[in-house]
């Protein structure tokens, strides 16, 4: 694995009618859930593929890590598949990092899309191989439910090469925690997951970004203790902003306990970055936001709004093929 790349590889746009492939590289599938989720996927003019192997379990995984592994790969060999879907999280995506066959991934690059335990995957394919990825809705999770997708911003993440941004009227309860401007490349994912890659060859990359952290049921002594973890790290040090999700379930379990944007303050005022906190992608209420992650960002962050702007193109047009987006 080489320490940095001088370029990012786009993969190509989506299109109507477009053949989507379906994974599940980490917990077991419910079929009901996930049947209604990629029914939704064929209402949105997508065709929905995916293997009956999907539905296997093994302890608290979708089958054995050879199967998934597999599956992974296949989606990404099969020239008609546009791009690939998590059909949700759990547990169990560490398993795949290492055979992941990281020149077929850099050599065909697709959509991968997903959170919770699918920032293992984002992170690791982006820092290893230049692959943007889309922290985005999955398909049991999010699709199954009438209000779980924030269309707008799936439509122009995965499918449109122009600008894209998302304010606060886009994302109720986004808030400035430290207020400030900064420019880097949009990064990072779950939280918890972060942390877990800290000390392994698989450690995520901050520095230069703008890091989105997210995670969902952690009180907030152990988002501070997270954040610690990551300050110790060194992996605070070179971040230029930080953008929290909505993070769901994570406030205190008593009135008289500081909130957890409280907690946040305190912990990252000294950075001298923007911080923001409330943005609807990963574990969300409702409208999972996709955000594309590893390309550059702008955020901008005062009393009154919140605004992430993209400041370059996403996915290249299919028409490029062969030539699949590399600076």
């Amino acid at each position: 694995m080489s320490s940095e790349l001088d370029s990012i590889v786009r993969p190509q746009a989506l299109r109507p009618g477009d053949t989507v492939g379906i994974v599940a590289p980490s917990g077991p599938v419910k079929r009901e859930e996930f049947l209604s989720g990629a029914s939704r996927l064929g209402e949105l003019g997508l065709n929905p593929v995916f293997s009956q192997s999907i539905f296997s379990r093994d302890m608290f995984f979708a089958g054995s890590a050879q199967r998934r592994i597999d599956e992974f790969h296949e989606m990404f060999r099969l020239p008609e598949v546009k791009a690939i879907l998590c059909a949700r999280g759990g547990y169990g995506a560490n398993y795949l990092l290492p055979s992941l066959d990281l020149e077929l991934i850099r050599s065909r690059p697709k959509i991968l899309c997903g959170y919770s335990d699918v920032t293992t995957l984002l992170t690791y394919l982006h820092d290893s191989c230049g692959l943007v990825g889309f922290h985005g809705p999955m398909v049991s999770k999010d699709f199954a439910r009438s209000d779980g997708v924030h269309a707008a911003s799936f439509k122009s993440a995965l499918s449109s090469a122009g600008p894209w941004s998302i304010d606060s009227s886009e994302s109720p309860g986004l808030q400035a925690i430290v207020s400030g401007t900064a420019e880097g490349k949009l990064y990072g994912g779950c939280l918890s997951l972060l942390v877990a890659s800290l000390g392994t060859p698989y450690q995520v990359r901050t520095a230069d970004t703008i890091l989105f952290l997210e995670d969902l049921g952690e009180w907030p002594y152990r988002i501070d203790r997270m954040l610690m973890h990551l300050r110790y790290a060194g992996k605070l040090q070179k971040v230029r902003g930080i953008i929290f999700g909505e993070m769901m379930h994570c406030a205190p379990t008593s009135s008289s306990e500081s909130s957890l944007q409280e907690v946040v303050r305190r912990n990252l005022i000294d950075l001298n970055v923007p911080v923001a906190f409330g943005l609807r992608s990963g574990h969300v209420s409702a409208g999972n936001i996709t955000l594309p992650l590893g390309v550059q960002a702008r955020l901008t962050v005062n009393a009154d709004n919140v605004r992430l702007d993209l400041a370059e193109s996403v996915t290249v047009p299919q028409s490029q093929i062969g030539k699949a987006g590399q600076d």
